[in-house]
């Protein structure tokens, strides 16, 4: 799993280093990406949190009880998520400018014309991605996780060659008041066109696991009600995130048109955008990969009332997450100039639109620890069956983000606002976490607290000899070379390598379990390993 999603999130780069090399950061990129956004928006609204929180636990569940009875429930549960999605989706493509409004209510003119255009153009994304997504669960909990890591790779190849054709047919700097209908379509075609691929991409292993479509609407009495009450409440969990999430992002977009107004470049949504993207990269590469296999046990222990193995699935999981997550943010903060240098400065981007986007990395490297743990005790509650506990504590979260996220946008310089933002965001999922903490601690008996903080502290204290490599090899570059591209590959390659085995040595002599654990993992992966 996780070297599938590795497979997809470098991809993922290479897709996103492709787009702001084709769009550029400014008004173009924060018109395709926040048009693009709304998609995954309304799919988060009415069905995201419903799949994670109420169907994988609810298919669990009822194949305990009877596999004949779960296989014809998935049955239902499907059908019912395609006609939904159906709805969905042409209800997002009426709304387009409701959503530019909401989330770029600071656009005007061409960016405004060009972003609803998009908008309702990405709106059939909603679809393909309902229907993905709603696979991946089946799939997860019939213990078939690989096709779910890997078919984002096809979506993010044809993005890719999307980008690169549209740097093929345009001629110097391209903005919404210069932008033809062929290049519409060109980026349009290749963003919708990936998304419906890479749902396509899963069936074969649907069919492998054994699952078979057949329409029906049959619901028994109760199952209905069952799913209503789970999902009221996994529904306005994300209600809730999404106000914050469109408070940022009005604010991000604010701050990019008083920007370039003010002759700042470009500091609005789009490198906050691109940084929230590399930020998620470890998370997405171990968390998810973590998170996903330990959803359906959890939920199988949960549901047979056998909690203390919950709560040792938890620990299990925040330790081997913690492993991977804690060095990545350590190199992002000391080396986000580096990874921004070498990602971005290319095509439409320069240098110093590159530094902005590194600027906000630097900030969100605080919050991949805290927001990895937070992640993973919302699935410790949603095995339980639990989705109310959550949306109570993202009330605490989101009030967080939105005070600090208004605070930056009234106080703080116009160039680092979206700065202030992503420091935002990190105190935030530090509340969660804390507060994700608490609540589960009375509720399984206990975290196993002990192991987890003296795996932590381990850990801190391996990251050290990774920094000061890291720190030294970036120091000694950029005297030697100069700032720029090839310092920031030699310092990326040279520091993270060097600095990476350093932190495993000193790992393993302060005899940290879960590395030994991740290095025995992988070695039996490699050809001529025992797995």
């Amino acid at each position: 799993m996780a070297i599938g999603t590795l497979a997809s999130r470098i991809t993922g780069f290479l897709r996103t280093a492709m787009l702001v090399a084709a769009l550029g950061t400014g008004a173009l990129a924060d018109a395709y990406n926040t048009a693009n956004t709304v998609p995954f928006i309304v799919y988060d609204l009415l069905l995201g949190g419903i799949l994670t929180a109420v169907v994988v636990p609810l298919i669990v569940r009822a194949r305990e009880e009877n596999p004949e009875y779960g296989a014809k429930y998935e049955q239902r549960l499907f059908t019912l998520a395609v006609l939904g999605l159906a709805a969905m989706t042409a209800a997002a493509v009426a709304l387009g400018p409701v959503f530019i409004s909401i989330y770029g209510d600071a656009m005007d003119g061409d960016q405004r014309d060009l972003a609803v255009l998009f908008a309702r153009l990405f709106a059939v994304q909603i679809f393909f991605l309902g229907v993905s997504a709603f696979a991946g669960a089946i799939l997860n909990t019939r213990k078939r996780f690989g096709a779910p890591m890997w078919a984002p790779v096809l979506n993010n190849i044809v993005i890719c060659c999307t980008a690169a054709a549209f740097i093929v047919v345009s001629t110097g700097r391209v903005g919404p008041e210069n932008i033809t209908d062929g290049q519409i379509m060109l980026l349009a075609g290749g963003t919708i066109g990936g998304m419906a691929l890479q749902t396509l991409a899963l069936w074969p292993s649907l069919r492998g696991s054994g699952f078979r479509w057949r329409p029906r609407l049959d619901f028994r009495k109760g199952e209905l009600g069952r799913i209503g009450s789970m999902a009221i409440w996994s529904l306005s969990y994300v209600v809730i995130t999404q106000v914050g999430f469109a408070v940022t992002t009005r604010l991000a977009n604010a701050a990019g048109v008083m920007g370039r107004e003010e002759d700042l470049g470009d500091v609005g949504y789009t490198p906050y955008f691109n940084a929230y993207q590399l930020f998620q990269l470890p998370y997405a590469i171990i968390g998810v990969s973590v998170i996903t296999a330990l959803l359906p046990r959890m939920s199988e222990h949960a549901a047979g009332g056998r909690l203390q193995e919950v709560r040792d699935d938890f620990s299990n999981g925040l330790r081997l997450c913690t492993v991977i997550i804690l060095p990545a943010a350590g190199l992002m903060a000391l080396l986000g100039q580096d990874i921004a240098v070498v990602l971005f400065a290319h095509g439409q981007t320069s240098v110093d639109n590159a530094q902005v986007i590194a600027q906000v990395l630097q900030l969100f490297a605080i919050a991949l620890v805290p927001f990895a743990a937070y992640q993973l005790m919302l699935r410790v509650f949603y095995a339980m069956q639990d989705t109310r506990t959550p949306t109570f504590i993202s009330v605490g979260v989101v009030a967080t983000n939105v005070a600090m996220a208004v605070t930056a946008y009234k106080i703080l310089p116009t160039d680092k606002i979206i700065v202030g933002i992503a420091g935002g965001f990190a105190l935030a999922q530090t509340v969660g976490a804390a507060l994700g903490w608490m609540v589960l601690r009375r509720r399984l008996g206990g975290m196993d607290g002990r192991r987890v903080f003296t795996t932590y502290l381990k850990l801190a204290v391996a990251l050290w000899p990774l920094i000061g490599f890291a720190y030294a090899t970036h120091a000694i570059l950029d005297a030697w070379i100069g700032a720029g591209t090839l310092s920031g590959l030699l310092s990326l390659a040279v520091g993270s390598a060097g600095g990476g085995l350093l932190y495993l040595l000193f790992a393993k002599l302060l005899r940290v379990g879960e590395v030994q654990s991740m290095i025995s993992m992988v070695a039996g992966r490699l050809p001529g390993g025992r797995r």
